[in-house]
This record gives C-alpha cells, sequence and structure tokens, in this order.
C-alpha cells in the first residue's frame, strides 16, 4: 500500500515540520493552506531532498464552510488515498472576550473545530474500509484548562482533545488510530498571528517545531492516544488536574496577560 499524508497547515511552522519528516519516511504527500507560494516552495524543496516520493499542493482555506468537502474532492479527481491525516491548521487570538473581533473568532472555530472534524468525517470512513489509517489532530496544553484572555482558543483545542480520545476509542481494533498531539508553546508563527509575541507565555520554555512535530508523528506511528512533548508542558499539564477549574483559569491568565507599558 502506498503511504500518502494529508496535512493541513502545512506551509510553514509544524506542518512544514510534519511534512518534511513524514517525507524522511518516505509517505507522498499532500500539502495544503492558503498560501499557496509557501507550499509550491515546500513541495520543491521535498521533492529535491525525496526524489522517490510524490509531493502534491492543494491550496485551500479552511476557514470557509466548503473548503473540506471541495478539498476531498480534489483528492478523489487526482485518485489520491490518503493513508494519514495530519489536521494541523489552527490559529489562535488575544484579547477580553467582550473587546474582540467576532469574525476573527468564528473563522477560528471554524477552522480549529469544523474543519478538522469536516476532514475527518471525509477521510475516516475509507480508512476503516481498508482497515488502516492514521489521523494525528494537532490540539495544546491549552485543551486541560480555561483560558482567559484566548477563551475561543482555549475552547477549541479542549474540543479537538475530546474529539480525539473519543474516536481512538471507537477505532480501537479497527486498524485506525487517532492520535491527539497537545504541545505547549512552540517556535512557529502562532504568537505573531495571535498577537502575542510579548507574552510572558511566550518568554519562558518555548520548544522548537522540529522536535515537537516528531514527537506528534511517532507517537501516530505507534497508536498512541495522546502526546505532551516536553517534560515541562507535562507536569504542567499534570499539575493542572489538582487545580479547581476556576483556580486554572486565574493562573493561566496570569502567565498570559501583557503587561502594559507606562
Amino acid at each position: 500500500m502506498i503511504k500518502t499524508a494529508l496535512i493541513t497547515g502545512a506551509s510553514s511552522g509544524l506542518g512544514a515540520e510534519c511534512a518534511a519528516i513524514l517525507g524522511e519516511k518516505g509517505y507522498d504527500l499532500v500539502l495544503t493552506a492558503r498560501n499557496i507560494d509557501a507550499l509550491e516552495a515546500l513541495a520543491k524543496e521535498l521533492r529535491a531532498a525525496h526524489r522517490k516520493i510524490d509531493v502534491t499542493v492543494i491550496p485551500a482555506d479552511l476557514s470557509q464552510p466548503t473548503a473540506p468537502a471541495k478539498l476531498a474532492h480534489e483528492l478523489t479527481k487526482k485518485n489520491i488515498c490518503i493513508t494519514m491525516l495530519v489536521n494541523n491548521a489552527g490559529f489562535g487570538g488575544y484579547g477580553l472576550f467582550g473587546k474582540t473581533d467576532w469574525a476573527h473568532e468564528a473563522a477560528m472555530i471554524q477552522v480549529n473545530i469544523t474543519a478538522l472534524t469536516a476532514l475527518t468525517k471525509l477521510l475516516l470512513p475509507s480508512m476503516l474500509k481498508r482497515k488502516h489509517g492514521r489521523i494525528l489532530n494537532v490540539a495544546s496544553i491549552a485543551a486541560f484548562q480555561p483560558g482567559p484572555l484566548m477563551a475561543v482558543y482555549y475552547a477549541t483545542k479542549a474540543y479537538v482533545l475530546s474529539f480525539s480520545l473519543a474516536l481512538s476509542n471507537e477505532t480501537k481494533g479497527t486498524g485506525v488510530t487517532v492520535t491527539c498531539l497537545c504541545p505547549g508553546p512552540t517556535r512557529t508563527g502562532f504568537a505573531h498571528g495571535a498577537g502575542m509575541e510579548k507574552s510572558p507565555l511566550f518568554s519562558r520554555i518555548v520548544m522548537a517545531a522540529r522536535p515537537v512535530a516528531l514527537a506528534g508523528i511517532n507517537a501516530s506511528l505507534r497508536g498512541k492516544q495522546l502526546v505532551i512533548p516536553g517534560l515541562f508542558n507535562k507536569v504542567t499539564t499534570f499539575a493542572t488536574r489538582f487545580a479547581s477549574r476556576p483556580f486554572a483559569a486565574k493562573m493561566a491568565r496570569g502567565v498570559q496577560e501583557m503587561k502594559k507599558t507606562p
């Protein structure tokens, strides 16, 4: 069977690293994101580095409700069978919910939750029919607690974690596995996109994208349900189990709140 991975949000950060790692492992790749120029540049680089793999670029804006179905249609039209789905696309936002932009948050919900769920819905049945497949959903350690100043983002990642663990249970024994990757702060474009460059959260222990992506890919290929890269992130997540939800929210706000300059 030809191994082919579809990676969303593949133009940079964790998505690009996942593509590079899977290319090294001999997977054919389907790269999708909005930035076609970045996708084509990555595809060229991967083709040069791994001459035995096929790399297909299908640009898509997953903030658009019709994008998952169109993407699945393109895969069918190109006769591409996906054996591994990496639901990596996602973004955040910062600020008090009463003052933030709803259009930005609606798009966040569409990408972080709806598109991820739709792509899984569209590709899982064929994996089950073949009795083989891997799904890797990228959540965050934010999934384990409430997140004041990033209320919608934290809630979307809580959904991804819950959804992934439920599907992992449902697919047990089918030959298909579902893994949830929960990284902490990582050196990607996330902080800039969320307007959080000056947040204390990104001035502490921040992991490079490559080891985070490698932890996720390896966990998925081993069929693990959940992976939290980095000792600090594991300890932080474990500690939230012993805190009340209101206290956990208070602590989350404390590490995210950006101090106003005088």
